[in-house]
């Protein structure tokens, strides 16, 4: 398999995590924001709505390769930001996990970031 289409094929299933839970959120904002007023996260609506934004449109970016090392910054930042909110609780095991996994798509993000879409990519045939 060429590394073009390993690339692709990277693309599509880290963007499947940030288009599921971007989706989500966008259409549950009002259980969003709850959740998120809960964590003590300032104007949990507004926060709600940026950060389903983020997750649904950064994953669409990546599957399509669209202006995707700055998606995937964005995206790195956002998975480390949450490991650190959300998924600090060391004493829980699946929160334990959640924060690794944080940090895991946070390094494939970066790698993302570092080398590019790939040919098979918006980005590559617009230039």
């Amino acid at each position: 398999m060429s590394q073009n289409a390993l690339v692709l094929i990277g693309r599509i299933l880290i963007a499947i995590i940030f288009l599921v839970a971007g989706y989500g959120k966008l259409t549950a904002i009002g259980g969003t924001a709850g959740y998120f007023g809960s964590m003590g996260l300032p104007v949990p609506t507004v926060t709600a709505i940026v950060i389903g934004a983020l997750e649904f449109f950064g994953g669409l970016a990546i599957l399509v390769g669209f202006q995707t090392r700055i998606a995937a910054l964005l995206l790195a930042l956002f998975c480390v930001a949450s490991a650190l909110v959300a998924h600090f609780d060391f004493a829980d095991q699946m929160q334990s996990i959640n924060f690794m996994k944080n940090l895991a798509m946070a390094g494939g993000l970066l790698v993302l970031a570092a080398f590019g879409p790939g040919a098979l990519s918006v980005d590559r045939r617009k230039g």
